[in-house]
């Protein structure tokens, strides 16, 4: 069983580490369901065509996040407040109406 030092880990600073905990699940969910699709897997035959395509989901989500920030910093809210799918959504808009249009 292992015991915890209340003086070492506090609770408030064991509950903040836990929220960052649920911070980094939410951007793997991200990826792995919205991004690039719950049923979809990875396409590519070879090592190197599988490390080409995360490397592009992960470049993609990079300027997704940054779109993301960019809309907060001008709506003057918090990063956090802006929904990813929304974004996400209002991406492939773009990119599908006006192609050329989306740059990360």
């Amino acid at each position: 069983m292992v015991r915890l030092d209340a003086r070492r880990h506090p609770a408030r600073q064991l509950a903040a580490l836990y929220q960052e905990r649920w911070e980094a699940e939410a951007v793997f969910a991200e990826l792995k369901t919205h991004q690039r699709g719950a049923r979809t897997v990875l396409s590519s035959k070879t090592p190197e065509g599988v490390l080409q395509q995360i490397w592009a989901h992960l470049l993609v989500h990079h300027a997704l996040r940054e779109l993301m920030v960019r809309t907060a910093v001008t709506r003057g809210l918090d990063p956090d407040r802006v929904s990813f799918t929304e974004t996400l959504r209002s991406a492939r808009r773009s990119v599908t109406l006006t192609p050329g249009s989306f740059s990360p």
